[in-house]
């Protein structure tokens, strides 16, 4: 008798979970990334839904999808295509086989494939032609596998195909020999106040489990555990690293944190971690809308806490005014835009590094401000704290940019000691002082000290007009004005010293260096090493610190033939280099399709350079 085929091993696999928007695609793949991570992998994901609630059932339009890439050496993209692809619909199927490698690996529930639905999208069969060759196709009746494994559950049928995701979980869990046991954990955790529910889940796992085990002649895949330096780990993503990092900032200036702010896509999960921390002193307020929210935390900010709001890109528009409020009262406040695809509503679930122009230049006046860019979901701790140490320590708002492809993308994290990280000193005015000037500046610096209500004898004028230099009383004087304008500005240019300088991967001189800017990190990163183990000889640098950038600047750029600019935008980085450094050879690289860079695009892009 024929027996299975082998397991084959494989330094990483892409695996994507498809289906309606209410299959529960994406708690299928937090569980399987989950798992993957706790047993030793090195994971990134990537989340994809549809903006609609819920969208026509069964339609192209409401197709949900998670993708993650799992590996034994360090994984910094979700992957491209995709080794095993899971589709609980026709729609699912005709919206992702394109992604899907040759000879990899189909799981479908068949009972979806029914003459109705592949007419809602338009279909024939794609079992009945040779669309599929060389697929390994798994055809599972998940929706007949978990009535019957329901059948005794006591639930009623609705809520018992609810558990159909559970089925094709198994399954995976068997085709990569994952461990149920942290699934079941969870499950009876999530429903511990409904037992029945999290006992028919666990035996909707199982039944697609045993179904694999059943399975002939269908190889299966191996992933080695990574070799990961010692430490306490968790997977996270970038939202919720965004907000630890904003908790920690605090805690270690020693003030109360308070954040303003109004819910939206894909910024939203930013306001419900802070507001699940009260037993760290914060404090979190949902406002009435994008206005009131940042307007709430600069007052908060005048009463001496650290203040933060976050929003996305049209929410950025309407903070824009209170925005120069905080500027020109010089007040710390972190601003966190989790940029997503416009203009106006635009593509509110979709990655866009769509808002760095209005992060530079988005307000009326001369009004510089501190923009910092997180390039992974790991990293958005380490720069929303930067960002707050920035504020707090000199007086300014900080505009943090994230993307929604890193706030709902995910990786293994080491969580952080709080003894390990710096130091932040607030600009308190000492006790005692005499002679308080609101706008006087902290000798050797354009920062001011903050003095809060209850102050006694550091009573003084705030508010959105003029400031007197040194004293701050409201001035219309023509001259004060332009010292004014250029205190600000200088205070930010001065930041340059206290950031690091820019690192380049590769030489520091040569025909082509590339860049990037944010969360476009892991695939530009992946498609360099890559050329270079092909033997294209290139060079890469990513930006993180906007403005200021990195003194080191234009020492980086002479040295180079060529810039080739690569950002999920029409080319905006690129107008604020033209701008900075306007004499260089810029070339540019875009995309702006609501989905991440491939890095065989980037591969291609970066040889056309090379050769022309």
């Amino acid at each position: 008798m024929e027996t299975k085929k082998p397991i084959i091993e494989k330094e990483h696999v892409v695996i994507k979970f498809t289906g309606d928007s209410g299959d529960g695609m994406q708690l299928t793949g937090h569980q399987f990334s989950d798992t993957s991570a706790l047993m030793g992998n090195e994971v990134v994901t990537f989340p994809d839904y549809p903006a609609e609630i819920r969208a026509p059932k069964g339609t192209i339009g409401g197709v949900s999808g998670f993708q993650l890439n799992i590996g034994k050496d360090e994984v910094r993209t979700p992957g491209d295509f995709v080794d095993v692809l899971v589709a609980m619909n026709p729609a699912a199927l005709k919206a992702n086989r394109q992604w899907l490698k040759a000879g990899g690996t189909l799981i479908v529930d068949i009972d979806a494939f029914t003459e109705k639905n592949l007419n809602k999208v338009e279909c024939v069969n794609p079992f009945d032609n040779d669309d599929l060759d060389g697929v390994q196709i798994i055809k599972a009746p998940m929706t007949k596998m978990v009535q019957e494994a329901l059948v005794d559950s006591g639930l009623d049928n609705k809520s018992i195909l609810r558990s159909r995701n559970m089925v094709a979980l198994g399954i995976a869990y068997w085709l990569f020999q994952r461990d149920l046991s942290y699934t079941e954990d969870y499950l009876r955790e999530k429903f511990s106040k409904k037992p029945e529910v999290a006992q028919a889940n666990i035996d909707a796992v199982k039944a697609g489990y045993n179904f694999g085990e059943n399975l002939q002649y269908i190889r299966s895949y191996k992933v080695n555990r990574a070799f990961i330096t010692p430490g306490t780990y968790r997977n996270i993503n970038g939202n919720l690293a965004t907000a630890w990092g904003l908790l920690a900032a605090a805690e270690k200036a020693n003030l109360p944190l308070f954040l303003g702010s109004y819910p939206i896509t894909p910024a939203s999960e930013i306001l419900q971690e802070i507001s699940n921390r009260k037993d760290l002193g914060a404090v979190s307020f949902q406002a009435e809308d994008e206005i009131a929210g940042i307007a709430t935390s600069i007052g908060a900010s005048f009463a001496g806490h650290f203040a933060c709001t976050s929003t996305s890109g049209p929410g950025l528009a309407l903070k824009s005014e209170a925005v120069n409020l905080a500027i020109i009262a010089e007040l710390p406040l972190v601003i966190v835009d989790v940029q997503r695809g416009g203009p106006s509503t635009g593509l509110p679930t979709k990655p866009e590094q769509s808002d760095l122009l209005q992060a530079l230049w988005g307000r009326n006046g001369a009004s510089p401000i501190p923009v910092i860019a997180a390039s992974t979901p790991s990293d958005c701790f380490e720069y929303a704290f930067n960002a707050g140490k920035i504020a707090v320590e000199n007086m300014t708002p900080v505009l943090l940019l994230t993307d929604g492809f890193i706030a709902n993308g995910s990786q293994p994290w080491k969580i952080a000691s709080m003894k390990d990280l710096p130091e932040i000193k607030p600009r308190f005015v000492k006790e005692g002082k005499e002679n308080y000037f609101p706008y006087e500046r902290i000798e050797g610096t354009m920062v001011r000290e903050w003095a809060v209500p209850g102050m006694k004898n550091y009573e003084h004028r705030i508010g959105g007009l003029e400031k007197m230099a040194v004293t701050g009383g409201v001035s219309y004087e023509p001259l004060n004005h332009e010292v004014m304008t250029f205190e600000r500005a200088k205070k930010i240019a001065d930041i340059a010293e206290q950031i690091p300088e820019q690192q380049v991967y590769g030489k520091n001189k040569g025909k082509l260096l590339i860049i990037g800017w944010g969360g476009t990190f892991g695939h530009i990163y992946t498609a360099y090493n890559e050329l270079l183990e092909e033997g294209v000889e290139v060079s890469y640098t990513h930006f993180n610190y906007i403005n200021p950038l990195p003194k080191n600047t234009e020492d980086i750029f002479k040295n180079f033939d060529k810039i080739l600019i690569c950002e999920m935008n029409e080319g905006q980085f690129l107008k604020y280099l033209r701008t900075e450094f306007p004499q260089y050879n810029y070339k540019q690289y875009n995309k702006i399709q609501g989905y991440p860079f491939t890095i065989s695009e980037l591969k291609t892009a970066i040889k056309q350079n090379l050769e022309d």
